[in-house]
């Protein structure tokens, strides 16, 4: 089976590139490089095509694009179109069609094979891969975790292109927070950024939730509809070392955030409302406007009045935290708390920053330190309803700073309530609780680290910046 590769044809009209000749070759000597340097071909994609063909060189930025279709109205499926015009059809993948796990575990282990038979081309595309993923966070989060779980040594870093609502991972590492142009000069400018972009270690955090299997009657505490941001929560095993005798063992993980308590259930209505009314909710602007208007439904904005004291976190659950590695203490929260995030990007609900800078006097009070995305700690902060949020636009504005930890631990006990909402990295659900006497286990611990795609208007801070 041959595998030809497709031309590059002159994006400019033929009359105009007849009288600015000039201008035709700048656009076609640029495409051109960008392709040749990024552009992967068929023989190294595709198990089934025999011939190699005239291949002098490798790409020197090899790249695999994952698009979520349903992401941003209809930009997925434009900037889809856009991508596959530009680069090999083959190496872009739309997340509705093919899982990352499936499309990744096939393509590595095809260059594996080839790098056992002493191809030098599979070798440097291996060893010089980028991914890009464009979609919301919970997409972003998706892949972090598809590549995580792949185990492979040199995981490839990632860059994200902002198709959400909120958009904080992206905007965390440089590459912005609006929802990008999908024509063939602003993919080219994007793909410009992921050439030029550099690679920082990002620490990834583990969530175990162990429940007390019931005396009677079957309890999963897991939501029949799980978000992408739960990619890998699964049942754990009886054989695994995770597992705990006469408990139901789950794990997921993220890498921006874990929130509980009520910022999680206005995000849950409107996810909710977005999946009955997809068409109503295509347009960026229109869709944080639209969130805003939920918040205030939820009551968000008058928490003390229409927010049931028992939603209040202290109420909710028992936090304790990990402030030294091996020492666990309670961590005690104000009464008006109603929702909680721990925090470990500097981007939150749109590009704020809930931890803020404190001052040198305050850190030295209370023993902070200056947070970075690698350093396995998480920043905890606590806020009381939408307004105390809105301090955030302030300068210097800051949720209420509670802890810094290396875990975090939440027990949901008795009589609080037969549900809470939680949300990882953009992606809310609604947890089960159960109704007996039993506790509920949340706990967050350090597990490793992924490597992102960062340019030079990075906002997040690594111990190898110091």
């Amino acid at each position: 089976m041959l595998c030809g590769d497709f031309k590059v044809l002159c994006p400019r009209a033929k009359h105009h590139c007849q009288t600015n000749q000039h201008s035709k070759m700048s656009v076609q000597i640029e495409e051109t490089e960008l392709i040749s340097e990024m552009r992967i071909p068929d023989y190294y994609l595709r198990s089934d095509c025999k011939s190699v063909g005239d291949i002098s060189k490798a790409p020197k930025y090899p790249v695999i694009v994952f698009i979520n279709t349903r992401s941003g109205g209809q930009l997925g499926k434009h900037l889809l179109k856009t991508y596959r015009t530009i680069l090999n059809p083959f190496q872009i993948f739309d997340l509705d069609d093919k899982a990352p796990h499936q499309v990744l575990n096939n393509f590595l282990g095809h260059l594996e094979r080839l790098k056992a038979d002493g191809d030098n081309v599979a070798t440097e595309i291996r060893m010089n891969l980028r991914i890009i993923v464009a979609g919301g966070d919970g997409t972003a989060g998706w892949l972090l975790g598809t590549v995580s779980d792949l185990k492979h040594p040199n995981p490839p870093p990632i860059a994200t292109v902002p198709l959400g609502t909120g958009n904080n991972l992206p905007f965390s590492f440089g590459w912005g927070k609006k929802n990008p142009g999908t024509d063939r000069e602003s993919v080219k400018r994007f793909l410009v950024k992921v050439m030029n972009a550099k690679s920082m270690k990002v620490d990834s955090w583990q969530v175990r939730m162990t429940m007390r299997i019931p005396a009677e009657g079957p309890l999963d505490p897991v939501p029949l509809e799980l978000p992408h941001a739960l990619h890998m929560f699964k049942r754990v095993s009886q054989l695994d070392e995770l597992n705990e005798e006469g408990y139901h063992t789950f794990c997921g993980g993220f890498w921006n955030y874990f929130s509980l308590g009520m910022d999680s259930q206005v995000s849950y209505a409107f996810h909710s409302e977005r999946k009955l009314h997809p068409r109503r909710y295509r347009n960026q602007f229109m869709n944080q406007g639209s969130y805003a208007m939920i918040g205030c439904s939820q009551g968000w904005f008058c928490a003390s009045l229409f927010h049931p004291s028992s939603r209040n976190i202290r109420k909710l659950a028992k936090v304790k935290v990990e402030k030294r590695q091996g020492r666990w203490e309670e961590l005690l929260i104000p009464n008006s708390i109603r929702s909680i995030v721990c925090l470990n990007l500097p981007s939150f609900s749109g590009g704020l920053n809930p931890w803020g800078t404190p001052s040198d006097k305050k850190s030295q009070e209370r023993g902070l330190t200056t947070p970075y995305v690698d350093d396995g700690k998480l920043e905890i902060v606590g806020f009381r309803n939408a307004w105390h949020g809105f301090v955030l636009l302030a300068p210097h504005g800051h949720g209420t700073r509670l802890a810094q930890a290396h875990g975090v631990r939440f027990e949901f006990h008795q009589g609080t309530t037969d549900h809470v909402y939680m949300r990882m990295d953009g992606e809310p659900w609604k947890q089960p609780l159960p109704k007996n006497d039993d506790t509920v286990i949340v706990e967050i611990s350090h597990l490793g680290q992924v490597t992102m795609l960062v340019t030079d208007n990075c906002i997040s801070k690594s111990l190898h910046d110091r």
